[in-house]
């Protein structure tokens, strides 16, 4: 599985987020300045962010948006299904339908066991730990993550 521009910059959103949480809304023209992200496209990433109830956004001279849980609550497994579908390199591995080789292909073993650990780490890694992982790296004011 290859993570799209749409997975990687809606996890670099959210870690500069999760950098403010507790604090005021994020203004979504700082987060495209900051991360080099244009404003129309961190908006298209956002809707489905705050329709999944992961961010909050508020209108308004104060508004912005802010994590709607805290970031160790967030798991990077649902970020990259939401915006990017199946962790699966293959299609067969989360449709064995589309393949009739799929119940005795031992290459979609293979695959299959790639997914599993693709997802046990997307599912064992929370916002809050690329917050720490930035930390121990720097944060300064302009960086650019590239995740």
């Amino acid at each position: 599985m290859k993570i799209s521009t749409k997975g990687r910059y809606a996890t670099r959103a959210l870690l500069d987020i999760a950098q403010h949480y507790g604090k005021t809304p994020v203004l979504l023209k700082d987060i495209s300045a900051r991360q080099g992200i244009s404003l129309r496209y961190l908006e298209q990433i956002v809707s489905p962010l705050i329709s999944a109830k992961i961010i909050n956004s508020t209108r308004g001279p104060r508004g912005g948006v802010m994590l709607a849980r805290p970031a160790n609550k967030i798991k990077l497994i649902e970020i990259i299904q939401l915006l990017e579908g199946p962790v699966a390199p293959v299609e067969c591995v989360s449709n064995p339908g589309v393949c009739t080789r799929a119940p005795s292909c031992a290459a979609r073993d293979v695959w299959s066991d790639l997914a599993q650990a693709m997802y046990g780490v997307l599912e064992s890694t929370t916002l809050k730990d690329l917050v720490e992982r930035q930390k121990k790296k720097g944060t300064g004011k302009e960086i650019i993550y590239d995740i």
